[in-house]
């Protein structure tokens, strides 16, 4: 008995599965460094993984579905590129609502680079799957574990190449981030010599501050580079990143110096690591509306 023209053949469904599996973990491998951002781990963490097995079976269904001459893939793949538009909206949206909780606020700007960020996943995990199922037909074989390694080798080199391409700067690769010697003067706060704010008017504040506060000053490299941290959306960033792990004990604060474009971050965190708390400054990632003011400058 002949199998039914329906009936989709062995080595295609392998094909598909490994394309579902490299699809996935291309967003596997990526989530790892969205992990601060998700906003309920670990249910956010599984939300991701799930969407991205949905996004990646999309992707590696779709060659099939074309040689086939079905092309209800291509309504499909529409339909996700829409559905992946409302996840980003919902991840904004939630980002939003608990955004005032936090010790500091991210900003609209961050938030909204968030969400574009778990959208462009999903398509990560998508052209993941479509590229190696792609090549899997490209180089045909009826061999098992040559379709496996070469559907393994495709994958990574997608996966190391999209990546790279999504990968923006961080504060780290433009400015130059040192510890500042924190200075009280009377009610003011200064921070190598950038007065910073006249809130310490309290005793018990200045003793707080000059006991357990912490200060980073961050001196752009280059001078173009000022007019990413002239911009309040990246400050509030940088501010966001350094408390965000280590708490704040009511007082924070920001500065730039107008003179140089010197930017001052200063706080009182509950968790004093210093070397982690300036790491997490440097890995601040710049924020894409920034960047697009800067090239039109």
């Amino acid at each position: 008995m002949e199998p039914s023209p329906d009936v989709i053949s062995q080595i295609t469904l392998i094909r598909i599965l490994l394309g579902i599996f490299m699809g996935t973990i291309a967003r596997a491998v990526t989530l790892r460094s969205d992990l601060r951002q998700v906003p309920s781990y670990p249910n956010g963490c599984f939300i991701n993984l799930v969407t991205a097995f949905l996004a990646a079976s999309l992707g590696a269904v779709a060659i099939p579905s074309l040689l086939t001459n079905d092309y209800a893939a291509v309504t499909f793949l529409m339909l996700a590129v829409q559905n992946f538009r409302d996840i980003r909206k919902q991840i904004q949206e939630s980002l939003e609502q608990i955004d005032p909780a936090g010790f500091a606020p991210r900003g609209s700007a961050y938030i909204d680079g968030i969400a574009k960020t778990f959208e462009g996943r999903n398509y990560l995990s998508l052209l993941t799957a479509f590229g190696t199922v792609l090549s899997l037909y490209l180089f045909m074989s009826e061999n098992l574990w040559l379709n496996i390694l070469n559907a393994a080798v495709t994958g990574s080199i997608l996966i190391c190449l999209l990546v790279r391409f999504t990968k923006g700067k961080c504060i780290g690769d433009i400015c130059a981030i040192d510890f500042g010697q924190i200075e009280i003067k009377g009610s003011d706060l200064y921070v190598d010599g950038i007065w910073v704010t006249a809130m310490l008017g309290i005793a018990k504040r200045k003793q707080l501050f000059q006991e357990e506060g912490i200060a980073l000053v961050a001196t752009p490299k280059a001078e173009k580079h000022r007019l990413t941290l002239e911009s309040d959306a990246q400050r509030m960033a940088m501010l966001y990143d350094a408390v965000r792990s280590f708490g704040a004990k009511e007082l924070l604060f920001t500065k730039r110096s107008l003179s140089d474009g010197r930017v001052v971050i200063a706080f009182v965190p509950i968790i004093k690591d210093k070397e982690q708390i300036l790491t997490a400054v440097r890995n601040t990632p710049i924020l894409e509306s920034v960047r697009k003011v800067s090239r039109r400058r």
